[in-house]
């Protein structure tokens, strides 16, 4: 990623304080967040910055080639530190600190509203007809969450893909004291959503299985059988809770809520009387340890959790799914469709089209349910002392993992 304006990221920060979490749901100024790449412009490139028509999001971009008007709806421009996710409107202090007219910023629309009808230009160059309606989208979480059905208070949606990424969604602003959870609008009308999030979940049984089941990999191209299910398969051979096994995950630092980057993998408890089954079902749980901290965190916030959602690549293991709900102690729902993202923002077409009448009705008519987990409460009681050991152990290692970073040797 372009991370040229950390200074500028500095200045935005010593100038606005927490002032920027509260106004714009971001609870850190990074170089990515496009204000810091404006102010860059405007102090580096002073005759670029001039000379720019709009400052646009590339979903912004995009519909502006294809209808020619230039918009954008609050939930992908939640992480520009441009808008103010309270009122749906531009932060006016920081235009003023930018220097930037709100003429140079798209028209804010609603996401799932009606922008336009397809271009001359962009209906040849696309082979559609011209009267194809366009409508405004949605950040990718916000419509994965919107494919889950996660439009209401009291559902959580979890995609385990090869990063962690959870979305609970909230009626009304929450923010966290600690300013560890970045807080969205939603792309569901009136509401939030805080979005914890992991980067090594799923990541660790790839790396898992390219460098320790090399062999089940060969087997499974042959057969046609996915590499991931014949591991499933084999960590269905160990009980719950791995006999004794707890694993932390963070083979690339720890995210939310630890949010140390000297953290490293850890893989504890381990005997001779151990087969590799264990491990592989260690592994799933520590996404599952994972995900309840998160979930705890939320909860401590005030958030009421009915349900979750998984969505993903990991919601494709059953095993795994039956982990999730056994340590949350929580149903796991799990969609049908499986590419969530993709339904959400044709929900959003359907609303913006008039063929629904609102996002609730359109979600209640075309999202179906495959499956609903039920937590087994026979595992509670190993799971809850193999996640307090799994907490503990983080914890006691937090000062070790950053000794082994001093050294330069923990970092991989």
């Amino acid at each position: 990623l372009d991370n040229r304006s950390r200074s500028e990221a500095k200045d935005i920060e010593k100038r606005f304080g927490e002032d920027v979490y509260e106004v714009t749901g971001q609870p850190t100024v990074v170089p990515t967040w496009p204000a810091t790449k404006i102010l860059w412009l405007r102090k580096r490139e002073p005759n670029v910055f001039r000379s720019v028509w709009k400052f646009m999001m590339v979903e912004d971009y995009i519909i502006y080639k294809l209808t020619g008007r230039a918009v954008t709806e609050p939930s992908v421009s939640s992480s520009t530190l441009l808008l103010d996710i309270r009122r749906d409107r531009w932060w006016s202090e920081i235009l003023e600190y930018l220097e930037l007219d709100e003429d140079k910023l798209p028209d804010i629309v609603q996401s799932g509203s009606p922008v336009g009808e397809l271009g001359e230009e962009a209906s040849r160059e696309l082979g559609l007809s011209q009267g194809v309606l366009v409508a405004s989208g949605a950040f990718d979480q916000a419509a994965a969450a919107i494919g889950a059905g996660n439009v209401e208070e009291g559902i959580v949606s979890e995609s385990t893909g090869a990063a962690l990424a959870i979305v609970a969604t909230v009626s009304e602003p929450v923010y966290d004291p600690a300013g560890r959870i970045p807080l969205h609008r939603h792309a569901a009308p009136r509401l939030y959503f805080l979005m914890p999030w992991c980067q090594t979940a799923g990541i660790i049984l790839k790396w898992f299985r390219d460098r320790f089941a090399q062999s089940e990999k060969i087997v499974g191209e042959l057969a046609g059988i996915d590499c991931y299910k014949l591991l499933d398969e084999e960590a269905e051979r160990a009980p719950p809770g791995s006999d004794g096994i707890v694993i932390l995950p963070h083979l690339a630092g720890a995210a939310s809520p630890e949010f140390d980057p000297n953290a490293r993998g850890v893989l504890f408890g381990l005997s001779l009387a151990h087969e590799r089954g264990h491990v592989i079902r260690a592994m799933l749980e520590s996404v599952g340890y994972m995900l309840r901290r998160n979930i705890e965190l939320l909860e401590k916030l005030g958030i009421p959790i009915r349900e979750v959602r998984s969505i993903g690549g990991g919601a494709r293991s059953k095993i795994w799914c039956r982990i999730k709900s056994d340590i949350l102690q929580l149903p796991v729902v799990l969609p049908v469709e499986e590419e969530t993202a993709c339904l959400g923002v044709a929900i959003l077409a359907g609303v913006a089209s008039g063929i629904y009448g609102s996002l609730k009705d359109a979600a209640e008519t075309v999202i179906q349910i495959r499956e609903r987990v039920e937590p087994n409460a026979e595992n509670r009681a190993v799971y809850d002392e193999l996640y307090g050991i799994y907490v503990e152990l983080y914890e006691r290692l937090r000062e070790v993992f950053r000794k082994l970073a001093e050294t330069g040797k923990g970092r991989g």
